[in-house]
């Protein structure tokens, strides 16, 4: 039986705690944590397989999952099951996967799952980094070969101060959203958004970060020492033997020193890493299938691989090289072009070396909002980007699945950093959708995407307030010597030791996303990385503007053009009429698509059109129904219908008056239809509108008493 524990009051920052505990639910698992910060608890629970997974690459699965029951809600929609995961779970499980990975050992091949139920959903918290804490601790009482505790939290700003672990609302109302996780000594990852910030603020949210990261790390530690040390999990590690690998340095060495320091394109460098593996596979094992000592093909690959790596980040610390022959700041050749499509709303190509993203703009309605039904938001979003990386971008057969959980990640990373160029609502009434397609990708496809994606708005004439721009940092460390790498390749990314994306107006960074294959990284190292990513990306911005300049002043052909009315709420009903009625039939008279929504008290009426004529038609509608009817005053009516004791007259759409037979005419009339007919147009004076809305009229103001005929 595992003993309970229960640490409480891990003060992080001042009056803001965390508590955990263990030992009282989920026992079976092999280590199982509840954290708790305000009403929001999370179960967290870490477990490994005896089993040694034969893929050379660490099988571990990170899962968060969020039920509805947990906030006192019932999932929106037809099914009220939870189904598959959320944009928000999904990118909630990245986070924690991403500082988790990093802090296992190279050579460990046991599964590992970590799962992660809210299991209390609070009004003032969001449970995603207090996941990232429970995950830590429950892995720390599973004797898991595992370098932690790690921490999460989220840092905010509010009125130029760091708030950590802000409530919702405190996020709302900051300019930097930034979730930080690190371990006692150093940073392991982060990602996030803000409002052009600059580097020595993101550094400061840093700081603040990493002294909370600290508190809630001591807390962990005290947590384990109540529970009791766990039994370390054993295994062995499955590492490359270093004697094959010394062999594969002294009889190859040389070749892919030289293969390295050739010239460079993906296509040829990969190729002749492999035909150099082929070599020395046939070299070695000749026709058997494994040498004396038990080294198979794999072992040999795997070897040359090393040496591969060796190589490459010896070229880079020792000589200031890269593989293709930029030094450490040079930013790859840059290609790009817009209004490449002629059917869209918006499009670009943007080309950094040997990736490349299409990027396309749809403008829509308040009716192509992308729903929000999640525990902690339920606000609709009108702007967001997704990101696609199809097989062939990278030359391989394969299969057109859903997007993946990088794929979404990618799209997140890269909508937030542009969302704080996208124009308000109230400016610009649009829905906004960004199709990234990666067309060929050698290294950061996301950053890409954001350039792609602020040219594309552009193009569209989105009215942003400035071009966005991102790069990809990389690091490579050996011994003392560290190297800040600008404008990373793929196998830079591989082989080296960090991938910080660094997104930004030429004012301040909009996002980032870091990951580490190191267990961390120091604050002054940080900030190079920082510095020379700003260098970058002013570059980047200086072609892009060389491309276009300013949003285009008009949208294209093929966008619809919106009109906002506003109305007094008490007539949307009128609007839009019994079962839609009223609104559909304006729609179909006028060629366009009409959305009647209520925004803080006020009715908002929103018109899509393509062209003015359309629009000023459907607004002229609009306008006659939500006019109300005046006493006294004239009005030229249709006859929509004829009974004995008069006629019903429509004065303006969906509002009939009685015209009496007293009311007809000076006479006697004694048939109603020998004066009117159905469908006449026929001029009419108001008089009296009753409380109940029924309308009385007349006609005899405008028919001559001589005649007995109305008078125009």
């Amino acid at each position: 039986m595992k003993p309970e524990a229960h640490i409480e009051d891990i003060e992080f920052v001042p009056d803001r705690s965390l508590s955990l505990e263990t030992g009282r639910i989920a026992k079976q698992a092999d280590g199982s944590v509840v954290a708790r910060l305000g009403d929001t608890m999370v179960l967290s629970t870490a477990t490994l397989s005896d089993s040694v997974n034969e893929s050379n690459f660490f099988p571990l699965t990170v899962d968060y999952r969020e039920k509805f029951a947990a906030g006192g809600k019932v999932p929106g929609g037809f099914i009220k099951r939870e189904g598959r995961p959320t944009d928000k779970e999904t990118l909630t499980s990245r986070l924690i996967d991403r500082a988790i990975r990093p802090l296992f050992p190279d050579g460990f091949y046991h599964d590992v799952h970590v799962v992660n139920f809210v299991i209390s959903a609070g009004q003032d918290f969001d449970a995603d980094v207090i996941a990232g804490v429970g995950s830590s601790a429950a892995l720390m009482l599973s004797g898991a070969p595992f370098a932690g505790p790690f921490a999460e939290v989220r840092v905010g700003r509010v009125d130029g101060d760091y708030i950590v672990n802000p409530t919702m609302q405190q996020t709302e109302e900051s300019d930097i959203d930034l979730v930080v996780a690190g371990k006692e000594d150093a940073l392991v990852m982060v990602e996030g958004e803000a409002e052009e910030i600059s580097e020595e603020s993101m550094i400061e949210a840093l700081d603040v970060a990493h002294r909370s990261i600290r508190r809630l790390c001591e807390g962990q530690h005290r947590l384990v020492e109540q529970a009791g040390e766990p039994d370390p999990f054993e295994w062995e590690a499955d590492r490359v033997p270093e004697q094959l690998v010394q062999r594969m340095r002294e009889e190859y060495g040389p070749k892919v020193a030289d293969h390295i320091h050739g010239p460079y394109s993906k296509e040829t460098f990969h190729g002749g890493i492999g035909d150099l593996k082929d070599q020395a596979v046939d070299d070695v094992l000749g026709d058997a299938s494994e040498t004396p000592e038990g080294y198979t093909a794999s072992d040999i690959r795997d070897a040359i691989g090393e040496v591969e790596k060796d190589e490459m980040r010896n070229m880079i610390v020792e000589e200031g090289k890269r593989i293709d022959g930029r030094d450490q700041t040079d930013v790859r050749d840059l290609w790009m072009e817009v209004g490449y499509l002629p059917r869209v709303h918006g499009s670009a190509i943007f080309t950094r070396g040997e990736t490349q993203v299409l990027g396309s703009i749809t403008l829509g309605t308040s009716d192509d909002v992308q729903p929000v039904d999640e525990v902690f938001a339920d606000t609709d979003k009108s702007f967001y980007l997704h990101y696609r990386f199809p097989p062939f971008s990278v030359g391989e057969a394969s299969y057109l699945r859903g997007p993946k959980r990088r794929e979404i990640g990618h799209s997140m990373l890269a909508e937030r950093a542009l969302r704080p160029v996208i124009p308000e609502q109230d400016a610009f009434p649009y829905t906004i959708r960004i199709n990234a397609d990666v067309m060929e990708s050698n290294g950061s496809s996301s950053m890409a995407s954001v350039c792609a994606g602020s040219l594309a708005l552009m193009d569209a004439g989105v009215p942003i307030e400035k071009p966005v721009a991102g790069i990809a940092m990389g690091l490579v460390q050996e011994d003392d010597e560290t190297t800040v790498l600008t404008d990373i390749l793929g196998q830079e990314d591989h082989l080296g030791d960090m991938d910080f994306k660094l997104t930004g107006t030429r004012d301040g960074i909009t996002a980032c996303q870091m990951d580490m294959k190191i267990e961390g990284l120091s604050r002054d190292v940080m900030l190079k990385a920082l510095k020379q990513s700003r260098d970058a990306r002013h570059h980047i911005l200086d072609r892009m503007e060389e491309t276009i300049a300013e949003p285009r002043a008009e949208l294209s052909s093929h966008a619809p053009r919106l009109t906002k009315l506003t109305i007094d709420p008490d007539r949307i009903g009128a609007v839009i009429g019994p079962g839609g009625k009223v609104v559909k039939s304006v729609q179909e008279e006028t060629n366009t698509e009409i959305t009647v929504e209520e925004e803080e008290g006020v009715g908002i009426v929103t018109i899509a059109a393509t062209n003015q004529r359309d629009a000023e038609a459907a607004i002229e509608r609009i306008k006659q129904i939500v006019a109300v009817p005046e006493e006294g005053e004239d009005y030229v009516g249709t006859v929509k219908g004829i009974r004995d004791f008069g006629a019903f007259v429509e004065i303006m759409p969906e509002k009939t008056g009685l015209l009496h037979v007293s009311e007809i005419d000076y006479d006697y009339v004694e048939n109603v239809e020998d004066y009117l007919e159905v469908g006449d147009k026929v001029k009419v004076h108001l008089l009296e509108v009753h409380d109940d809305g029924k309308m009385r009229l007349t006609r005899k103001p405008f028919v001559s008493e001589e005649n007995g005929e109305q008078n125009e």
